[in-house]
């Protein structure tokens, strides 16, 4: 029953319902960790040192290329925001109404990719840059005055949740949607571009490490894989269908 619940669209509202309740959970999971701030700086200093280590610790140096740019700062900080949230939830509502046969696995990996991510927050705390006292700038709060450390927040959210980063997880996912599945050559190329866009927002932002964003990618590859497990193909589901009709018939 679940495989067959999966395996489906169901109506926009139901649909609504269930990832807001699934994001809900999500957040409650998220923030109800403990902060052990030595333990998250200290596999913050991991991070960093597997970066040193293959020569990729680079995010301090781009972010201060970019705050070399009038303006650049605050649309980066802008663009974190609302891209993950509104873009995300753009992107599967245009699923859902346009392309109704993709959105179960599409689904699917989302949930199954937030799950991973949940674990990933509670058995490994991790700082973002902008947290861990290695001179890198708040650009989301500079910028947009939105206090990504206040304690109104704060409440919301472990700020020390940070590895795996859905940032790009979900990217990952919104981009490689739209470059298969859009009609649109326009489209398909903001979907190819999409993820490499969100990875420097993050990093320019001082939200992630390149480690972070990579493990993000990784628990939506795990996450799909494990979508594709359990949502049968477009194509199945036909053939399913069309024979329980020919056994009604018969």
């Amino acid at each position: 029953m679940l495989r067959s619940s999966l395996s489906h669209s169901h109506s926009g509202a139901r649909e609504i319902a269930g990832l807001a309740a699934l994001y809900g959970l999500y957040e409650v999971v998220r923030g109800a960790g403990g902060e052990n701030i030595q333990a998250a700086l200290a596999n913050t200093a991991d991070i960093v040192a597997v970066e040193q280590a293959i020569g990729i610790y680079v995010e301090r140096a781009v972010q201060e290329s970019f705050e070399a740019i009038p303006y650049a700062p605050a649309l980066l900080g802008l663009a974190y925001v609302v891209l993950h949230f509104l873009g995300t939830a753009v992107a599967l509502v245009w699923v859902h109404r346009k392309h109704p046969d993709r959105f179960p696995i599409v689904r699917t990996t989302f949930v199954a990719a937030t799950a991973l991510a949940l674990v990933g927050y509670v058995f490994f705390p991790a700082a973002p840059p902008r947290l861990s006292e290695r001179g890198f700038s708040d650009t989301v709060t500079s910028s947009t005055g939105l206090d990504l450390s206040s304690d109104l927040l704060g409440a919301l959210y472990n700020p020390f949740a940070a590895v795996p980063s859905l940032h790009f997880g979900y990217a990952l996912i919104v981009g490689v949607v739209l470059a298969v599945v859009a009609r649109r050559r326009a489209v398909r190329i903001a979907g190819a571009l999409y993820p490499a866009a969100m990875l420097l927002i993050i990093v320019a932002t001082g939200n992630h490490f390149f480690v972070d964003a990579a493990l993000g990618g990784l628990v939506v590859v795990i996450g799909w894989l494990f979508a594709r497990s359990v949502v049968a193909t477009p194509t199945r589901r036909v053939a399913t269908s069309r024979v329980a009709t020919s056994a009604c018939g018969a």
